[in-house]
């Protein structure tokens, strides 16, 4: 009970899960860069399992939280590395090839972590051991096409309190935009990503921005109806862009250059006449807008705070027209003149100034806009013969795998949002074969260092078969349903406390000669099989030895990385001093980087799925804990920590030293051999003992 009631349960049991979905905060491409906030996601999961969120909606709510109130779980859809689509290029092949890619990222990330399969093997053709068909891979596929990597704000159930001071902050910014539409017509906003136009609403087919710059860039180009939810720049119905057809190459045309994450791609324009450059969208019929967004450089400003190149200032004043029935434009909105009506207006600057608060206000009271994915309108799916999106075959519709009778009873029309949870549903139903069994195994392997199924992420044919199918048959049975009708069904707790008081867990590491020659593995549990800890485990209980341990729960992760802008690469600087002291968890978790430490006590670059990490004994460990900067200054505060508990007897001091670091007393031959050694010395030597390493 003392376990399960500590915050810390939650932050050791969800390092286990985010290796199994190769969580990170950098998409580990060649760019490599920083996912802004993408940390919440990993204090999702910790109080998640603090809290014992049944695991059928632990699960749901990473599949479809946005819909439940528990957006921030959603992170765990785009777990995996992935390339950003504003370092691809304009070739249209490359765009489609990498947007499959990032698609199947999804799909190995939820196949392997809920369901134990290996389902992008069955990407380009029917999976070879497994029966799961190339169909099933692509309406798999089709469930998660409306997720896109990148970010968002998180949702927030309807009774949160910080949901509630939203709404409020909201409704008083709504006030002020109605003085500001009776008293001007129109206005600018500035929220830090982007500046957005406000306007009276108007009914148009086409809307029209002329700049004052001769050469202007922009990131993204959104239109907005009065729903707040529809834009019209990014429609699939039609909608097309024009510029000024006097521009010409090389420098002149409006080129696409970046993304369209948001809205249209990034244009850039530099005219060498008298013309001022300008953009056109038509959007194919009549529509009902009210504001148009720019930005410079959103996603940059958006998903990393590791670029500082990035400003709203200086952006270009423009002016808002929109196409009239006979074919002449009407102006609706001048960037540049409002600021001259409202400064010349004393009650309109007070209210503009008000506005500035309350968007300052809101920003700071709400979530950030953190990496937990973006949602977008799907795509059709097809079947892409060999796997390429140059060759698609037969649409298909979302669906589970067929084997297990996936209809999830949507089709291709289906929201995008009625997919996935649909999809949940389908994967947390009791009559699941594979979501209890995989998880229930996942917690055994960690309970006794070696799975029923010793392949955790695979219970497919080219897996390891159960060396007790019974065993686990029972234990996802009790995991659903417990006989036990005061215990909470889906509880991970609880499935850990029915393990942890078994005899199995109970017994010896002893070994047995006669057992040995039957099973040396111990794969029946005659015996605990000591076992390494991990680098975690390594690292904090050092900090805990010396009494410096920061226990704080949950926040930013501790930086250890240099600064790094665009394409630089990240160097570690410190992962010693004062300030990198909390629990390694939340150490700064880059893609593709060693810490230059502890990494070589297996700790993944979250590059693979690592829902078993590996266990090496290379030299290089033994000289990291002898010789590292951290190592040596931990054992020299060890050291002053038992000299300041024990007083002046050396014979105490080392005993303390013992107890800190190896929970026990020396035995007389160590204590008389000790006590002639420097304090420090010992602390030092005992942290490269294999006792200090090893579960007994």
């Amino acid at each position: 009970n003392r376990l399960f009631d500590s915050p810390h349960f939650g932050e050791r049991w969800a390092q286990h899960w985010l290796d199994s979905i190769r969580w990170a905060e950098s998409n580990g491409s060649e760019s490599n860069l920083y996912r802004k906030n993408s940390w919440i996601y990993r204090d999702y999961v910790i109080d998640a399992l603090n809290n014992d969120v049944p695991y059928n909606i632990f699960i749901r709510d990473q599949i479809a939280g946005d819909q439940y109130g528990a957006g921030e779980a959603t992170g765990f859809l785009v777990s995996g590395p992935h390339v950003p689509a504003a370092t691809i290029g304009q070739e249209p092949s490359a765009i489609r090839q990498a947007r499959a890619d990032r698609v199947d990222e999804i799909m190995q990330t939820v196949g392997a972590s809920i369901m134990g399969v290996t389902v992008s093997c069955a990407r380009c053709h029917n999976h070879k051991f497994d029966p799961v068909s190339i169909k099933d891979y692509y309406a798999m596929s089709a469930v998660f096409q409306g997720v896109e990597f990148g970010g968002r704000v998180p949702e927030l159930k309807y009774d949160h309190p910080k949901k509630i001071k939203l709404e409020e902050i909201n409704n008083d910014i709504t006030e002020q935009r109605i003085k500001l539409m009776n008293g001007v017509g129109y206005w600018e906003e500035n929220w830090g990503g982007y500046t957005e136009m406000h306007f009276e609403e108007t009914v148009t087919n086409s809307i029209r921005i002329d700049f004052d710059w001769s050469s202007i860039s922009i990131d993204e180009l959104e239109v907005f109806g009065p729903d707040n939810k529809t834009n019209f720049a990014l429609s699939k119905n039609g909608v097309t862009l024009k510029s000024d057809d006097r521009m010409t190459q090389p420098r002149g045309e409006l080129f696409k250059v970046n993304d369209g994450e948001y809205g249209t791609q990034t244009w850039r324009s530099k005219s060498h006449n008298k013309s001022k450059p300008w953009l056109e969208i038509d959007f194919n019929k009549n529509v009902n807008v009210n504001r148009i967004r720019f930005s410079k450089n959103r996603e940059y400003y958006f998903e990393t705070d590791f670029i500082t190149q990035v400003t709203n200032d200086k952006f270009p004043t423009f002016k808002v027209s929109t196409l009239l029935r006979d074919g002449s434009w009407k102006q609706i909105a001048s960037s540049n003149k409002y600021r001259g009506v409202i400064n010349n207006n004393p009650n309109l600057l007070k209210t503009s100034e008000s506005l500035r608060g309350l968007i300052k206000l809101l920003t700071e009271n709400g979530h950030n806009h953190s990496f937990i994915g973006r949602f977008i309108d799907p795509s059709p799916t097809y079947v892409l013969l060999r796997g390429s999106p140059e060759n698609p075959r037969n649409l298909v519709e979302p669906s589970g795998f067929e084997i297990i009778n996936g209809d999830l009873k949507i089709n291709s029309e289906s929201p995008e949002y009625e997919r996935r949870k649909a999809f949940a549903k389908w994967l947390t139903s009791s009559n699941h074969p594979l979501t209890s069994r995989v998880m229930v195994n996942r917690i055994w392997y960690h309970v006794f260092g070696t799975g029923i199924v010793s392949t955790t992420s695979d219970f497919g044919n080219a897996g390891a078969k159960p060396s007790n199918p019974e065993l686990l048959d029972w234990l996802a049975a009790e995991f659903i349903s417990p006989e036990d009708t005061n215990i909470k069904a889906w509880s991970i707790k609880e499935m850990i406390r029915l393990m942890m008081t078994t005899e199995a867990f109970k017994r010896s590491s002893t070994p047995n000669k006669m057992n040995s020659e039957i099973d040396a593995n111990s794969s029946f549990l005659w015996r605990y099989v000591p076992k390494r800890v991990t680098a975690e485990v390594i690292r904090d209980g050092i900090l805990l030895s010396s009494g410096k341990l920061d226990r704080r729960v949950g926040g930013q992760s501790y930086r250890i990385h240099n600064v790094k802008k665009t394409y630089a690469q990240w160097e570690v600087l410190d992962n010693y001093s004062k300030d990198t002291w909390r629990r390694m968890i939340y150490q700064e978790r880059m893609r593709r980087v060693d810490d230059n430490m502890f990494s070589v006590f297996d700790f993944p670059d979250c590059g693979q799925i690592r829902a078993q990490r590996s266990i090496s004994t290379t030299p290089l460990q033994a000289l990291n804990l002898m010789n590292s900067k951290f190592v040596v200054h931990q054992s020299e505060l060890i050291a002053q920590r038992a000299i300041k508990e024990a007083g002046p007897s050396d014979n105490e001091i080392i005993k303390r030293i013992f107890q800190l670091i190896l929970s026990r007393n020396p035995e007389a031959d160590e204590l008389s051999y000790c006590v002639n050694l420097n304090p420090k010395i010992v602390a030092r030597s005992l942290i490269n003992s294999n006792e200090f390493a090893f579960l007994p």
